[in-house]
């Protein structure tokens, strides 16, 4: 007989399928692990779903030996900790976006190294906290280490950001964080409803993403802008963002091109271009790993004293297979706003 405190329940998949195909992904029992070092071992409560949870479902094409697990957000209690844990103790509600490179938080509990974990904020539901790790760790990192712009800094008055794909996830929660630098912040979307919630998450012009971006924002009184983050089909707007940046300006994305990119677009600007890749930290176990943990113990005061707000839309119960499938079904579609959020083992 299975005994409970061995076994749990997880959600995972050994075939790379189309989200309609009930084995895309499919309902587990194994083992609970036990944490070692700086492992938290977590009691997940809610998980959310994210693009690259997406990508790892889809791409590939061979039968794996036993299933896999993913999940890169999630919030829950911390059920045991390991020899060097010094952060958090048992019974301590926390938020994280995980590591690429161990089984994800789609099961009932998770072992999670210290140094990426926060403190949930406390004013918020399961919920509304399992939407944010992700998002606001690259959103953050995005602008504050490779950008190197100031939080609440007098020295970013008078400068802009231009965000393409704003009502999206990262998009929802960088608008709020550049609004919060006080950079006058243009974001694209397409459609009404993510004109709408965009502009309720810190945008000041929108303009679409569908359309020519180097004339629409011209139109609203920039030649260049200072900074630009890139979110979306890096390959479709990279001679605009090379004519749209400024001289000396810093253009920053999360989402990889498939054909070559000419940087030398960017020579005579003497323009910037980095990666931002949130897992970078975790997957090579950097010396500044614990950035991950003091972030999101920042992230979650800016949540409990309203600075930012949650940008959970869609809320899915119970945890299991059937719900995750939707959830990604929303998020492949291309047309989510904010958040979609899974919560309750069943």
């Amino acid at each position: 007989k299975k005994n409970k405190e061995v076994f749990m329940k997880a959600i995972g998949f050994k075939k790379h399928l189309n989200i309609d195909n009930p084995e895309s992904l499919i309902d587990l029992e194994i083992s609970i692990p036990v944490p070692k070092e700086h492992d938290l071992l977590v009691k997940t409560s809610a998980v959310s779903v994210n693009p690259v949870d997406v990508g790892v479902r889809k791409s590939g094409r061979t039968i794996l030996k036993k299933p896999k697990v993913i999940g890169w957000d999630a919030c829950g209690i911390v059920e045991k900790v390991g020899a060097k844990v010094t952060l958090f103790k048992p019974g301590d509600r926390v938020f994280y976006a995980g590591s690429f490179i161990r089984p994800g938080s789609n099961s009932e509990y998770q072992l999670v190294d210290e140094r990426i974990v926060g403190h949930a904020p406390k004013e918020l539901t399961d919920e509304e906290v399992a939407a944010m790790p992700l998002t606001s760790l690259t959103a953050y990192e995005a602008l504050f280490e490779q950008m190197g712009l100031e939080l609440n800094s007098s020295k970013n008055k008078g400068k802009n950001i231009l965000i393409i794909n704003g009502a999206a996830g990262v998009g929802s929660t960088a608008t709020q964080l550049a609004h919060l630098a006080g950079l006058t912040v243009i974001s694209t979307a397409s459609r009404p409803d993510s004109i709408a919630w965009t502009k309720d998450h810190g945008a000041d012009y929108v303009v679409n993403h569908r359309k020519n971006l180097i004339t629409q924002v011209r139109k609203i009184g920039y030649k260049y802008v200072d900074y630009i983050l890139e979110l979306n089909d890096l390959d479709g707007h990279w001679k605009e963002m090379c004519e749209l940046i400024k001289p000396e300006g810093h253009i920053v994305s999360i989402t990889e091109n498939h054909r070559p990119i000419n940087l030398r677009l960017l020579t005579k600007k003497k323009a910037q271009f980095s990666w931002e890749w949130m897992y970078t930290k975790s997957y090579y176990h950097t010396d500044d790993m614990i950035s991950q943990h003091e972030i999101l113990d920042k992230i979650a005061q800016m949540l409990d004293n309203g600075k930012l707000k949650s940008t959970l839309n869609k809320t899915l119960s119970p945890l299991n297979a059937q719900n995750l499938r939707k959830a990604h079904k929303l998020v492949e579609s291309g047309h989510m706003t904010g958040k979609v959020v899974v919560s309750k083992w069943s």
